[in-house]
C-alpha cells in the first residue's frame, strides 16, 4: 500500500463499457465469446463474465451513444485467452474483424477488436512466457 494513502486496492470490480443499445451490444459480445451473467434492461446495463472471475465487463446504456469508429486515445479492454491467433481467426468468422493483424509481443501474440460503439477490447496469449499465464 502506498504512503500517499489511507486505503488499500483489494482488486479489480468491473470495467464498464458505454453502449447505445444493450440488445445489441449483449449479441455482439456474446458472439465475441463474452457469456452474458445478467442483464436489467430497465436498469440499461449488463454484466458480461470473464472467465471464473467475479468481476466482468458491465455494459451501461448511453442512449445518445451512436455507432462510431474506436477513437486513436481509447482506453482499452485486454483479455488473456490460450492462443490470440486462434481466437482472432474466431472472431473474423463469426463478423468481428480485427483492427489490425495479430502481432508478437513481450509475452506471446496480441490482437485488437472494436465493438460498434467504438470500445476496444484486445486478446493476448502468453505463449512466450506460459509460467505467467492463468493456465499453462
Amino acid at each position: 500500500m502506498s504512503d500517499d494513502v489511507s486505503y488499500e486496492l483489494l482488486g479489480l470490480d468491473n470495467v464498464l463499457l458505454p453502449v447505445g443499445n444493450i440488445g445489441e451490444a449483449v449479441d455482439f459480445y456474446g458472439r465475441a465469446g463474452f457469456p452474458l451473467a445478467f442483464r436489467l434492461d430497465e436498469a440499461g446495463i449488463a454484466l458480461l463474465k470473464i472467465g471464473e472471475e467475479t468481476p466482468g465487463v458491465l455494459l451501461r446504456l448511453d442512449g445518445e451513444l451512436s455507432h462510431r469508429q474506436p477513437p486513436w486515445a481509447s482506453p482499452r479492454l485486454w483479455v488473456e485467452v490460450p492462443d490470440a491467433r486462434s481466437a482472432a481467426r474466431s472472431l473474423a468468422a463469426a463478423g468481428i474483424p480485427p483492427l489490425d493483424e495479430p502481432h508478437s509481443g513481450a509475452t506471446g501474440w496480441t490482437v485488437e477488436f472494436a465493438d460498434p460503439w467504438g470500445n476496444v477490447f484486445g486478446l493476448t496469449d502468453y505463449t512466450k512466457r506460459p509460467e505467467l499465464a492463468r493456465r499453462a
